[in-house]
């Protein structure tokens, strides 16, 4: 039974690393988490006159550089006039050179949003009237070619390096001591060390021409280099490397000096240091993730970014503690088996993981969808409904671990021990018996015989070994002796290991421990996968609100051109607690003279609310008028209306919206329309 479990495990190893790789290379680029929900112009929009400034509003706060924001003419020439600045809040703009003629203009922007990822896109607005372009914007993004793949890549194997490096520790901290002295599991924790080092340099190196140009030429441009270091994320890599150092002296004294203590009370003394130390560096780690990427942003992140460090740290002391356990099953020693509490400590520091998985991960999850239909209508979402059948599926297949776990605990059967002990008896009475099995006395090769006979041999019938030896000792031993000697008891060595993992692996409650832990230890490879791929798609609450901006434009310009009444919508965040939402200005019908104003505000999830304030104000920069300010009343809930609202000539008028949520907490949000 034994014999065919290697084939089995290749086989369905690397089926698992297939399916993982399938769903990297098939989750598509990744989507950009800051998405555009207002720009002004707008997207198709036609001016009567030029503007002065074109400007873009994001759903978090963007880094931009010198080409973040670019506006090319009919002929596809540049002419934005100086470097992208931001004017307010979540909104960025660049200047346009003055007279620009009539015709059809391209926006086109890259930015990075504030938890690392690229944003890139174009549209375009006409001034006058629409015409031919010949200017040509990319379509591909930074990270769709190569240099994203391996990007991606890199944060996969960086995770996994994680959680191997400091799972693996903790198990043999936590669950097994005996193990900070085998070697494959030394190996194991190593191997984890040295991934995430790897990764994390690579990473260093592509991120410039990730958030940038995107080609493979730029990854050893120097000077991209420089400009990373200043970022947040490069920061958060270079301290992550940093923290590796630590991390490799802790590693060296786990499998070094700890081993080799003998001494109780040094070795109590040896591992309390070593538990404390362990934890700061897999915290300052997994901070290193939480500080630049999802966690950092959005609401609540300074209770975000400590949930985000518990929930990498419950997935490594789970999934690696967990791959350590399996290679304790498959590769540990005949003489230094895992034993059974081993197994089982190691089971509750599996419960505990996933109980802290389950609260932290319900957090984030209500933090990054807002509201259930994002579980089904979003990417990001159904994302995370596949990451939440995996966990269940991994949480069941622990189950029956533990009822393994249970087995060999009652069983450890005492027929097993006295087997084990006759073997070791039995290979030593067999002594010079032994020398007779060997066959050739030159080669010293084994031709093979039964056990039993090995290690009973009939005392009345001595090999012709025995008897040379017996009637002559010669006084100097010959050196070919001393060799076949040697040869025979590492022969004799070999054997008796080899019948002690037999009679290891035959036990039928340990087989079967090894078949489901390795079964977890696949799903939580893919699991991994889907996580990876899930930090790097646009969360689910950003990208509903975007969705529901550009409904609101589509559905204001089509409600403009039948009625001739306008719509505005423009989204705030005014930075308080429940700061976010959407204005909608309603003018009809929108001509000179009287006009009637609704304004209507809303929650991202389309839900009224009332605020303290909400002010207009009208200006026609061309023609120097206004602002005209106007105060609405208050009708409903999240409803206020003006009658009488005069708009003394026709042009391109600035609207701006002044929304108060508290007392300290104001923002004022801004669109041009074309009025009468």
């Amino acid at each position: 039974m034994t014999q065919t479990i290697a084939p089995r495990v290749r086989t369905l190893v690397l089926l698992l690393l297939a399916a993982a790789c399938a769903l990297l290379a098939g989750a598509g680029p990744a989507s950009a988490h800051a998405a555009v929900t207002g720009s002004d112009p707008g997207q198709g929009a036609v001016v009567q006159e030029a503007p002065a400034r074109i400007s873009l509003t994001f759903s978090e706060q963007v880094a931009l550089s010198d080409d973040s924001l670019r506006v090319l003419d009919p002929d596809g020439k540049r002419v934005d006039t100086a470097e992208p600045s931001n004017v307010s809040g979540t909104t960025y703009a660049v200047g346009l050179k003055p007279g620009l003629p009539d015709g059809t203009y391209t926006v086109a922007y890259q930015v990075v949003s504030a938890d690392s990822h690229p944003v890139a896109g174009a549209y375009t607005f006409s001034i006058g009237a629409p015409s031919k372009t010949s200017a040509t914007v990319s379509q591909q993004a930074t990270d769709d070619g190569l240099v994203g793949w391996l990007y991606g890549f890199g944060r996969y194997v960086s995770y996994a390096g994680f959680i191997v490096m400091a799972g693996g520790a903790a198990f043999v901290l936590a669950c097994w001591r005996r193990g900070s002295g085998v070697r494959p599991v030394q190996r194991f924790v190593v191997s984890g060390w040295l991934a995430l080092t790897a990764a994390t340099l690579a990473l260093l190196l592509l991120r410039g021409s990730y958030t940038g140009s995107g080609k493979v030429a730029d990854v050893f441009d120097l000077s991209l280099l420089g400009q990373v270091l200043e970022t947040k994320t490069g920061a958060a890599l270079v301290s992550r490397l940093l923290l590796l150092a630590a991390a490799a002296l802790f590693i060296s004294v786990l499998f070094g000096a700890y081993d080799k203590r003998e001494d109780p009370q040094e070795r109590r003394d040896l591992t309390f240091g070593l538990a404390i130390g362990g934890v700061v560096v897999a915290a300052g780690l997994a901070a290193s993730w939480a500080m630049s990427e999802h966690a950092s942003v959005g609401l609540q992140a300074g209770i975000s970014m400590p949930v985000d460090v518990v929930h990498l740290l419950a997935v490594a002391a789970w999934l690696g503690g967990l791959g350590a356990l399996l290679v304790a099953l498959y590769r540990a020693p005949a003489d230094t088996p895992v034993d059974a509490s081993a197994v089982r400590d190691f089971s509750r520091v599996a419960f505990g993981s996933v109980l802290a998985l389950i609260a932290t991960g319900t957090y984030q999850s209500w933090r990054q969808l807002g509201s259930w239909s994002a579980f089904t209508d979003t990417r990001y979402g159904q994302l995370l409904l596949a990451k939440i059948a995996l966990v269940v599926v991994l949480v069941g297949v622990a189950w029956i671990s533990r009822r393994w776990t249970g087995r060999l605990v009652e069983a450890v059967p005492a027929s097993a021990e006295r087997e084990l002990t006759r073997v070791g008896a039995g290979a030593g009475a067999s002594g010079d018996t032994d020398a007779d099995v060997t066959g050739d006395d030159r080669t010293g090769t084994s031709t093979g015989r039964d056990a039993d006979e090995q290690s009973d041999p009939e005392p009345d019938s001595p090999g012709p070994d025995d008897t040379e030896s017996d009637e002559a000792e010669p006084a100097d031993t010959d050196p070919a002796d001393t060799e076949r000697a040697a040869q025979l008891a590492r022969q004799r060595a070999a054997r008796d290991t080899a019948r002690r993992k037999q009679l290891r692996d035959a036990d039928p409650n340990r087989f079967g421990l090894r078949r489901s832990v390795l079964a977890e230890a696949g799903i939580a490879v893919v699991l991994l996968a889907v996580t990876t791929v899930l930090t790097q798609t646009e969360p689910g609450r950003t990208e509903q609100e975007a969705k529901a901006a550009a409904s609101s434009s589509a559905a204001a310009s089509a409600d403009a051109g039948a009625s001739g009444a306008l719509t505005l919508n423009m989204p705030f965040d005014t930075g308080g607690e429940d700061g976010k939402g959407i204005v909608t200005v309603d003018l009809d019908p929108a001509r000179v003279g009287d006009n009637e104003m609704h304004v209507y505000v809303e929650r991202p999830n389309g839900r009224a609310f009332d605020i303290p304030e909400v002010k207009v104000d009208f200006t026609l920069k061309a023609k120097n008028i206004g602002p005209l300010p106007v105060t609405p009343d208050h009708l409903a809930t999240g409803h206020w209306s003006a009658n009488g609202v005069q708009i003394p000539m026709a042009g391109d008028w600035k609207v701006d919206v002044t929304v108060r949520t508290s007392d300290i907490d104001e923002v004022t949000v801004s669109k041009n329309a074309q009025i009468g």
